[in-house]
């Protein structure tokens, strides 16, 4: 590879590879720019660990003539004996170059290089791809030139290493964010949060489904089971829901010991307001499936579960709301408050299901009336509705 060339593309990586947009894009780009400077690459991959609580990593693998693949892998992998043999976990785990000519018998002690062998690589070398913050991260640079890589390929590659890391970094950081973001707060607040709303009172006014939910008889369960089983039963009982949530759109905006709240948007312009509240009953349907079909065994003990959620459709105020520099992303107001009521209701009624008059005009379902119940804080007493396919179950 020329010098000239080969600054041109350490400038390019430099100036944050502004011609592609995408990770993707810039890998394809980063690729072809070498080949086209006269490096003999024939594949290439870049492996990213990931700070998120079940993806170990993510990666995106170029071959000449092919679209770049990209790839996740979970944490399980560093139990598998593929990843035991793997030049990555040398790079990953010591922070060292791995080289593998395939005339060298050397190379044999890492399988993976026996199905590069297969594909009529000549060479291959992983190298480690540092962050500033000290984690380590690799690339693999493999080619099919009959003489594998030169000396002053090997320089070249070692030379890009460095700006690469540095875009890298940048890209890795703004995804972290976005993940860290989607997994703490939800993924619209997440956008919110990243686009620029992140002081007090920044918030908006929006229509939306909320679903407020809880497990019956928590505190029992809490009071005779070791906290990490609890815990243990509450992720599995959170599983059941939230998949059901954002399955149907709706977003997660709030874990409360063994309550949830979530809202479903709804676009006033479009007028989805019964598509909408349709999905959020669905959800429930799924969640309330899930949530029976739940058995923890605990000692010679199976634990059933069962729980409560109440559906309302209203404006709320969504927004940052706390205290000096520590904020929340959530919503108020009273349509939120009400829910939160509901929720009692459902408890005491002994129903899985329960929905305002709000909700219930809007989602044409067969609904019962359960009566009409004074409401803490509210003016009027409320209409309150549960599904005619329920029966109230009494709570020992």
């Amino acid at each position: 590879m020329e010098t000239f060339e080969l600054q041109r593309i350490i400038n390019w990586l430099i100036d944050g590879a502004w011609s592609s947009k995408a990770p993707a894009e810039m890998t394809a780009e980063a690729c072809e720019r070498m080949v086209a400077a006269g490096l003999p690459l024939w594949r290439f991959g870049i492996f990213i660990r990931t700070l998120h609580p079940e993806i170990f990593g993510r990666n995106f693998i170029w071959r000449e003539g092919e679209e770049v693949e990209i790839g996740t892998v979970d944490f399980e992998i560093l139990e598998t004996p593929e990843f035991a043999r793997s030049p990555l976990r040398v790079v990953f785990e010591q922070g060292l170059e791995v080289r593998g000519r395939m005339d060298d018998p050397g190379s044999k002690r890492f399988p993976f290089l026996d199905d590069m062998r297969a594909e009529g690589v000549t060479d291959y070398v992983a190298v480690p791809l540092p962050f500033l913050d000290g984690s380590i991260h690799a690339t693999s640079w493999t080619t099919r030139h009959p003489r594998g890589f030169s000396d002053s390929d090997i320089a070249a590659i070692r030379a890009l290493i460095a700006p690469l890391a540095r875009v890298s970094e940048i890209i890795s950081l703004r995804r972290t964010a976005e993940m860290l973001l989607d997994t703490y707060v939800g993924n619209s607040a997440g956008a919110r949060i990243l686009g620029g709303q992140i002081r007090r009172g920044h918030n908006e006014t929006m229509q939306a489904a909320i679903w407020l939910s809880d497990l019956r008889g928590f505190t029992a369960l809490s009071d005779r089971l070791p906290a990490e089983t609890v815990v243990e039963i509450l992720n599995q009982y959170f599983d059941c829901q939230v998949t059901a949530i954002r399955g149907h759109g709706g977003e997660v905006l709030k874990f409360m010991g063994d309550g949830l709240l979530a809202v479903f948007p709804i676009d006033e312009y479009v007028g989805d307001a019964a598509h909408v509240c349709s999905r959020v009953l669905e959800a429930a349907r799924e969640s309330r499936a899930s949530i029976e079909a739940l058995a923890f065994p605990v000692g010679d003990v199976i634990e059933r579960f069962r729980f409560g959620v109440a559906l309302h459709v209203g404006n709320i105020l969504y927004g940052n709301i706390g205290g000096g520099n520590r904020l929340d992303f959530t919503c108020i107001g009273p349509a939120v408050n009400l829910a939160a009521r509901l929720e009692k209701i459902a408890g005491r009624s002994g129903r899985t299901v329960v929905a305002s008059e709000g909700f219930a005009s809007v989602c044409r379902e067969s609904w019962r009336e359960l009566g009409e119940f004074p409401i803490a804080g509210f003016s009027k007493a409320q209409r309150v509705y549960g599904l005619a396919e329920e029966a109230p179950v009494v709570m020992a």
